[in-house]
């Protein structure tokens, strides 16, 4: 009756644990997007508000969009790390990458878009907040 269950406290850690990977994850993939850019020709934008407080923003939302978000930053990295790994190969042999950089950086703001539509609404007071 008084034994506690084996996954107790255990949401919490790996709550936090998930949010820190997502976080460094979607900075990893900021700065990645950068580079990408740059091999695009095209200039780094200034990420707005939402791109540089997402990963907080995403921590305080439903179990379930954190969820979805998580995957999405997994699989954004998962196709830019081979392809940034591709146009350097391409652009360190000397042949012009921007055409496929650019179609990265495409499919990037894409997928960005996507993930972005995860957050919760915030109306014009700012993320709902929880006492």
């Amino acid at each position: 009756m008084n034994a506690i269950p084996p996954n107790f406290g255990s949401s919490q850690a790996r709550s936090t644990v998930s949010a820190s990977t997502t976080s460094m994850r979607w900075a990893a993939l900021s700065e990645a997007a950068q580079v990408v850019a740059m091999l695009a020709g095209i200039e780094p934008e200034r990420p707005g508000k939402d791109i540089r407080n997402f990963p907080a923003l995403i921590r305080d939302a439903e179990p379930w969009r954190r969820e979805m978000a998580d995957r999405g930053c997994a699989d954004l990295a998962a196709v830019m790390e081979p392809g940034i790994a591709t146009l350097l190969a391409v652009n360190a042999r000397g042949a012009d990458c921007k055409p496929a950089a650019l179609a990265l950086w495409r499919e990037f703001t894409q997928a960005r878009c996507a993930v972005l539509a995860l957050l919760p609404p915030a109306g014009e007071m700012g993320p709902r907040r929880y006492a």
